[in-house]
């Protein structure tokens, strides 16, 4: 069988070379020439054009009966995939090395195999004993999870269309090669033709596969960005190697949201579900410190109550740093901009550090009055209530500004057993508050940071 013929396509005007240079020679960018399997006209010619292996239907007459989700037992992992997985779908999980993607991709194995399902887990990485090694230390085992160490995309496919398992895992994606290419496994054109093979065969066989992606130095998933586009779902394992706290997160989902958030617990055994993060994330709070305040977050359906710690100190430089971790740098710059104009905090000879405690990211503007009032009780050395929760965007003008689902934001402050709750005072009424809740209102961030910041 002869090899497939290939050639370096310019990925901006399409202009072909027979061997790769770094600028294309019509367009004149750099690096935009990748390798792409070609054929000939008179290939393509000989092909039989009169078979059609799908015709046109009409959306009523399309069946869905039986195509339905596969329960997972891990409940996290199903929140964030929409409420179970889709038969046929191909899904791409990344993450830092060391983060748990491999773990939990086995433990997902082990949960399906453990309902008589068969699962192929395909590993170009490690060797079936050094998988079992982490198995038996996970305690996991079924006689329905199969092993497979290769490498060879044709090998891969030839032996799921044998199997025809219920479930398969590719860890990872950069590790394998298709031998009709002649660039190394991990390059950008191998990343593609394996990736656009498996979900052919995700797609004609309805075989859900996950696929491990390594990220770049930027977080970002390696490999050309069609491979985003290639996957129905998205996921992205993020944490502090060094911390117990991972947050799975989905950046793209064609079958649910692209909100919910997964939060589990690295121990002994394996990634273990947090069924309560707002209470994990508040356990070793000290009340009575200052810089610190409690923040209502809220993480697609999901509010989440996180602490938000401040430290303000006299710069022994003459330009002042601006630090945080857990929440965007530029929406830093905006509070601490707003307390020194409209509070009249001076901040101008401060550093400023704010970290968001758990290795949680913060991104919706809710949380602009906790951050604000953390570093206002660490100017001013006074503790924020330690029964006060606060919810809040804050506006350039120092104006608050109210925010999305308070009403579930409330519940959850009430069930954690804090008494008060401070919310931007607005024309909209919420349901009512929790029994055992007070509901503060302010209209501006001076007027709040009087109510949080008591002696």
């Amino acid at each position: 069988m002869a090899k497939t013929r290939t050639a370096y396509v310019c990925q901006q005007c399409g202009s072909a070379s027979p061997k790769w240079v770094g600028r294309c020679p019509d367009c004149g960018e750099w690096n935009t020439l990748v390798e792409t399997v070609v054929e000939s006209q008179r290939e393509a010619s000989s092909r039989p054009v009169s078979v059609l292996r799908a015709k046109p239907q009409s959306i009523r007459q399309i069946r869905s009966d039986g195509f339905e989700r596969i329960p997972v037992s891990m409940g996290e992992l199903g929140r964030v995939l929409g409420g179970g997985i889709v038969p046929g779908s191909i899904v791409l999980i990344g993450g830092d090395p060391g983060i748990g993607k491999s773990t939990l991709l086995l433990q997902l194995s082990a949960g399906q195999a453990n309902e008589g399902r068969r699962v192929l887990y395909i590993s170009g990485e490690e060797s079936p004993e050094q998988i079992k090694l982490r198995a038996h230390r996970l305690g996991l085992d079924s006689d329905t999870l199969y092993i497979l160490p290769e490498t060879s995309l044709q090998q891969i496919l030839e032996q799921i269309e044998q199997m025809k398992p219920t479930f398969a895992v590719v860890d990872s994606v950069q590790a394998i090669y298709s031998e009709d290419l002649e660039s190394s496994a991990g390059s950008v054109s191998q990343v593609r033709e394996c990736a656009s093979a498996l979900q052919r065969l995700a797609k004609s066989l309805t075989i859900p596969v996950f696929l491990v992606g390594h990220v770049t130095k930027s977080g970002i998933i390696a490999g050309p960005r069609v491979l985003e586009h290639i996957v129905d779902t998205v996921l992205y394992l993020e944490g502090d190697r060094f911390h117990t706290y991972r947050l799975l997160r989905a950046v793209k989902n064609r079958f649910g949201s692209t909100n919910e958030v997964g939060v589990f617990s690295m121990e002994e055994q394996g990634l273990a579900e947090v069924a309560n993060p707002s209470e994990a994330f508040l356990a070793e709070r000290l009340p009575s410190a200052s810089g610190s305040a409690i923040a209502v977050t809220m993480e697609g359906t999901r509010p989440i109550l996180v602490e938000i710690q401040a430290l303000a100190s006299t710069t022994s430089f003459g330009l002042p740093r601006r630090t945080a971790n857990g929440i965007d740098l530029n929406r830093l710059l905006l509070l601490v901009a707003v307390l020194s104009k409209r509070v009249g905090i001076r901040l101008g000879d401060q550093d400023v550090f704010v970290n968001v405690v758990g290795g949680m990211h913060i991104n919706e503007p809710a949380a602009d009055l906790a951050v604000a009032a953390a570093i206002a009780s660490s100017v001013r050395e006074i503790p924020v209530a330690a029964d006060l929760a606060l919810v809040g965007e804050v506006g350039l003008s120092g104006e608050l500004r109210s925010v999305s689902q308070t009403d579930r934001r409330l519940i959850e402050a009430a069930r954690l057993g804090f008494r008060r709750c401070l919310i931007p005072k607005t024309g909209s009424k919420t349901r009512g508050a929790p029994a055992g809740l007070t509901v503060l209102e302010a209209r501006t961030v001076e007027e709040a940071l009087e109510i949080a910041l008591v002696r």
